[in-house]
């Protein structure tokens, strides 16, 4: 049987054979049990991305996810609120699996888009609201800065139709 496996965003093919693995393992010297132990192993990793895949869920395409204030190119002090608005959807934490619902994530001068098939990574640029926040309020050091929503579900990955709202800069003074 064929598999996809994906390391650093990167895929690859590769062959997994559980029965074969159970006979190359009992045939090595492997006890019926460890032998048995990689079987379910090589059928693991034949299974794993299509429980990966699973994670995705539904968005519809009249989500609309928007950040209130501040405004695009609004000059905030060093620590302000930012507030979050969505329609379309609704909000949830993390590890409620609701159809139509997801929580904020808040991507901070981020130039490129993490992986949208993957769990967001927590970071100092991308900060999770998985309580279900719908504002927040940081401190930015002096100088201009990017700030976009994404939308989660509840493993926070992106939606399969993902709802990211539109970039704004403002400038910290």
């Amino acid at each position: 049987m064929r598999a996809k496996a994906a390391y650093s965003g990167k895929s690859t093919s590769i062959w997994v054979d559980p029965m074969n693995c159970f006979l190359t393992a009992f045939r090595c010297g492997l006890k019926p049990l460890a032998a048995l132990s990689a079987a379910f192993l090589a059928a693991f990793l034949m299974v794993s991305p299509v429980l990966a895949a699973g994670t995705l869920s539904h968005a519809p395409t009249t989500a609309n996810l928007y950040i209130i204030s501040p405004k695009d190119g609004q000059t905030v002090p060093e620590n302000f609120t930012v507030k979050f608005g969505l329609s379309g959807m609704g909000i949830a934490p993390a590890g409620i699996n609701q159809e139509g619902t997801g929580h904020h994530h808040l991507l901070i001068d981020v130039d490129e888009l993490p992986p949208l098939t993957e769990p967001l990574p927590a970071s100092d640029h991308i900060k999770h609201f998985g309580g279900g926040q719908t504002e927040t309020t940081i401190n930015l050091p002096s100088g201009e800065h990017t700030l976009q929503l994404l939308l989660g579900n509840y493993s926070h990955v992106p939606h399969d139709n993902p709802i990211l709202s539109q970039a704004i800069k403002v400038t910290v003074q």
